[in-house]
C-alpha cells in the first residue's frame, strides 16, 4: 500500500511539472506572438530601409482605413502584425486611392515608398 502511495505521489508530481512547463511555454509563445520586431499585435509597422531598424518601427498604424503618408522616400520594410485576416495595401494616391496588392498578416515586404502616398488597413 505504501509503495502504491509513493507511485501516485511521483506520478502527480511529474504531471504537475509537465503542466507548469506547458503553461510557461504557452505564455512565452503568446508574448512573442503579441510583439514582433517591436511591432505590437494588431498593428502595421514601417521600418526605414530593408531591415528591422533594431526592432524600432518609425511608423505604427492600428485603425482600419486609409492613412496618408508624407516624406517617405526609398525602401521601407512593412510588417503586417494584424490579427485575424486583416490586410494592408500600399497606394499611389492619397486617401487610399490607386492601391496595389495585399500584404497578409504575419508577413512583411521591403518596398520603395517613393511613389506611395497612403496605406490602407482592412479587416
Amino acid at each position: 500500500m505504501r509503495k502504491t502511495k509513493i507511485m501516485r505521489t511521483a506520478a502527480a508530481l511529474a504531471l504537475a511539472v509537465g503542466t507548469m512547463t506547458t503553461v510557461t511555454a504557452t505564455q512565452a509563445q503568446a508574448a512573442e506572438a503579441a510583439t514582433s520586431h517591436g511591432c505590437p499585435s494588431g498593428y502595421v509597422c514601417l521600418y526605414p530601409g530593408a531591415g528591422w531598424n533594431n526592432d524600432r518601427p518609425t511608423h505604427r498604424y492600428y485603425t482600419y482605413g486609409a492613412h496618408n503618408l508624407s516624406n517617405m522616400y526609398g525602401t521601407y520594410r512593412i510588417l503586417n502584425n494584424q490579427t485575424g485576416n486583416a490586410t494592408v495595401r500600399t497606394c499611389t494616391g492619397y486617401n487610399g486611392t490607386g492601391c496595389q496588392g495585399y500584404l497578409y498578416p504575419n508577413t512583411y515586404i521591403d518596398k520603395d515608398m517613393t511613389p506611395i502616398n497612403s496605406i490602407t488597413l482592412q479587416p
